[in-house]
């Protein structure tokens, strides 16, 4: 699996564009998003004015502060689609549907080796699924994560904050579903 899928000026910006609708229809100033999030008000400013690329963990602070699922801020998916690059974790968006009073997400995943991210809670009720094609993966609660080889699959709550691990040095290659009720 190879990742290759830089932001480009475009997707930056209707990003950016994405986080302040939703900021303003929540009727939130931009201090106190970034306040409520975690994040500098100068970070979520580059991001609003599309110059500055989001991370994961950043998109991730303020999809749960928002209530709003990741796909949210993301272009749709495409074969141009950007990757979503946190600390340890390179996603890209594959799909995105709602179903019965669910919106589901599909990303490509990989992690790389010799770090290790911890990704915010997400909303109430909101699951991870993670499904392992290469590597050794160490994902969930730090408290009672999950070790997951080529070939398994595992699900785990992630509206706690959850770890993302490749154990080894071989990168992790998976798919991740995420499921937020609506």
């Amino acid at each position: 699996m190879e990742f290759s899928r830089p932001w480009t000026a475009a997707a930056a910006a209707e990003t950016g564009r994405r986080v302040r609708r939703l900021r303003t229809e929540r009727g939130l100033s931009l201090s106190e998003l970034a306040r409520r999030a975690g994040i500098g008000k100068a970070t979520l400013s580059g991001l609003e004015t599309g110059t500055r690329n989001p991370t994961a963990e950043t998109l991730y602070a303020l999809a749960g502060q928002l209530g709003v699922p990741l796909a949210a801020f993301l272009p749709p998916p495409s074969a141009e689609a950007p990757e979503v690059e946190g600390t340890a974790v390179t996603a890209r968006l594959l799909e995105r549907f709602e179903d019965g009073g669910v919106s589901t997400e599909l990303y490509r995943l990989e992690i790389r080796p010799g770090v290790r991210q911890i990704s915010p809670a997400h909303g109430p009720r909101v699951t991870e699924h993670l499904t392992v094609f290469q590597g050794v993966a160490l994902v969930g609660p730090p408290s009672a994560p999950l070790t997951l080889r080529a070939g398994e699959h595992g699900s785990f709550r992630s509206d706690v904050p959850h770890t993302y691990a490749a154990l080894g040095e071989v990168a992790v290659h998976a798919t991740l579903l995420i499921r937020h009720p609506l």
